[in-house]
């Protein structure tokens, strides 16, 4: 029993031996440190972590980062040799969409293995920060003021400044029920509150493109003050008559002038004061009537801001509570112009812009289409058609019937859901229907007709040009009455045969000379033929023909 007791203390003993050796040695067991935590709020990087186990006494830890285009290790600023588990490298001059390495190691007499970060891009992990808030106090309202989250030079939100949206919490210190506004601009103004009364507020920003949304700023208190004279103007509203603006508004005093005062919205998204950038509309200065009427080109398209100012000469009242104008939403659409063309059995429509009263055409960017309707001018029975289209054409009307025809435009986006009032009527007799299948028959049969002239015309110039420039070499007619078929097929045959021409001389004086005559001029013809020709039967034939022709003349001689 003494003995194993004896041996598990030099176990023991021993074990302790090597443990203290092992840490004069220079803590060879050092861990590194665990749970890195990095945190980006507005410009500021805070680090933070957790010490590992046997990492206690004089323990130090540094950091290391790394960018994509390095190959080395850099030691980061404001992170090297910290005793605490929290560091601060906001003085890092860093790209806030490029991505980002880190690495820690804890340091003592010797150093533990290096512990790496995930990678991570800083403007992705950082969070939106309490904006700064100014307040001024009225007697029934109050006006905020708000500074975008970081530094005016800050680099986080350098291309964000002008898109951060603002939302707060206000309620009365007398009082626990709260209040919500959303989508305000960095300079909001809260009216409708009682005077001589503390109010506190709270603010936060978002960025909706980027999902991100902050923290609330610290809680802001503010008492209005005593009520003015002059109330401002309350209920202002904007209506569209004809061609102009009305702008209204109530007030309950009398015997009193107003100013109405405009400003571009977009500017209220910008930090800073743009109390000097308000302008007077024109037609609204100095107005001694609770509303003022200005032409709705003195706007460009776009969104607004307007108030109003009253005065009785000696005080004047608060502005009134900003109201929003958007040109493209309130603007009404004015009615279609459009010109009839009558046909036969329909009416083509076509459809234009609406002119202001300077002649100019109304410019509208968005999408319309266009409702139609029309009746006979003897009935009140209207007919109602819708087209997308600027062109249209009514058709199955009857001839000779007057139509009339009015229009009027709506807009197709369902947001701004706008209809114009319907145009004046124009009435338009269709055509005849008869009419056009009439000249259609006369036409075709006046083509007919000429087409018939042109072929008579060119072959009429065909044959006079044949018969100038290419004469026909027939033989006259007593020539070829004269030659018989027979005759001409002999000459065919017989080519080689020499022509003699026959020719009968008669007389009334002495008809034996000329039989006479014949007969000799057969004989020879006889003889010259028996010589010539080895056929002799074919001339035997014709004088035996041309006998024959002999005596019947002189049969008439006689």
């Amino acid at each position: 029993m003494m003995v194993t007791l004896l041996g598990a203390t030099t176990l023991v003993l021993v074990s302790l031996a090597m443990w203290v050796l092992s840490a004069a040695a220079g803590g060879k067991n050092l861990k590194s440190p665990q749970k890195v935590e990095v945190g980006v709020i507005d410009d500021s990087f805070i680090l933070r972590w957790n010490r590992s186990e046997g990492s206690v006494g004089n323990v130090t830890f540094s950091f290391d980062y790394q960018k994509p285009e390095m190959d080395n290790w850099i030691k980061l600023p404001g992170c090297q040799n910290i005793t605490s588990t929290k560091c601060n490298f906001s003085s890092l001059k860093l790209n806030v969409y490029e991505e980002i390495k880190l690495r820690i190691r804890a340091e003592k007499e010797n150093t533990s293995s290096w512990y790496e970060v995930d990678s991570f891009i800083p403007f992705r992990k950082a969070q939106i920060g309490p904006p700064e808030v100014h307040l001024e106090a009225e007697d029934k309202a109050i006006v905020i003021y708000i500074s975008p989250p970081g530094t005016e030079d800050s680099v986080m939100w350098a291309l964000d400044r002008s898109s951060f949206t603002y939302s707060l919490v206000i309620w009365k210190n007398s009082s626990s029920v709260e209040e919500r506004i959303v989508n305000i601009y960095s300079r909001h103004k809260i009216s409708k509150l009682s005077p001589e009364t503390t109010y506190c507020l709270k603010v936060k920003a978002a960025l909706l493109t980027s999902r991100k949304i902050g923290v609330y700023s610290p809680v802001h208190c503010i008492k209005t003050t005593v009520e003015n004279e002059l109330p401002p103007p309350e209920n202002i509203e904007v209506i569209v008559q004809n061609q102009n603006y009305v702008l209204k508004w109530d007030y309950t005093y009398a015997n009193m002038t107003f100013q109405v005062q405009w400003l571009h919205a977009f500017l209220k998204r910008n930090p800073g004061n743009h109390l000097y950038k308000w302008k007077q509309i024109p037609d609204c200065e100095n107005v001694t009537t609770t509303q003022c009427v200005f032409p709705q080109n003195t706007f460009q398209k776009g969104i607004y801001l307007l108030r109003v100012q009253a005065s009785d000469g000696n005080n004047t009242s608060f502005w009134s509570e900003e109201i929003k104008f958007d040109t493209e939403i309130q603007a009404s659409l004015l009615p279609p112009v459009f010109n009839i063309r009558s046909l036969s059995d329909s009416l083509h429509i076509s459809i234009g812009a609406p002119k202001w009263s300077e002649n100019k055409p109304v410019i509208q960017d968005y999408p319309l289409i266009y409702e139609i309707l029309f009746w006979e001018n003897t009935s009140k029975a209207e007919r109602k058609i819708i087209k997308k289209k600027t062109d249209v054409t009514i058709p199955n009307l009857k001839p000779l019937t007057v139509y009339c025809v009015k229009a009027r435009a709506h807009s197709m986006d369902e947001k701004l859901n706008k209809s114009s009032v319907f145009s004046d009527v124009v009435c338009e007799e269709t055509k005849s229907g008869n009419t056009s299948k009439i000249w259609l028959i006369i036409g075709i049969f006046t083509v007919l007709l000429a087409l018939l002239f042109v072929i008579y015309a060119v072959k009429v110039l065909l044959r006079c040009i044949n018969y100038v420039f290419f004469p026909s070499l027939k033989p006259s007619s007593n020539i070829d009455e004269y030659f018989s078929e027979q005759s001409l097929k002999n000459l065919l045959l017989s080519t080689s045969e020499e022509q003699i021409e026959k020719c009968l001389i008669i007389e009334n004086i002495s008809t034996i000379a000329t039989v006479e005559e014949t007969n000799q001029t057969n004989e020879d013809h006889k003889k010259y033929s028996s010589q010539t020709s080895q056929d002799s039967g074919n001339y035997s034939n014709e004088d035996e023909s041309e006998n024959k022709t002999s005596e019947e003349l002189q049969q008439d001689f006689i």
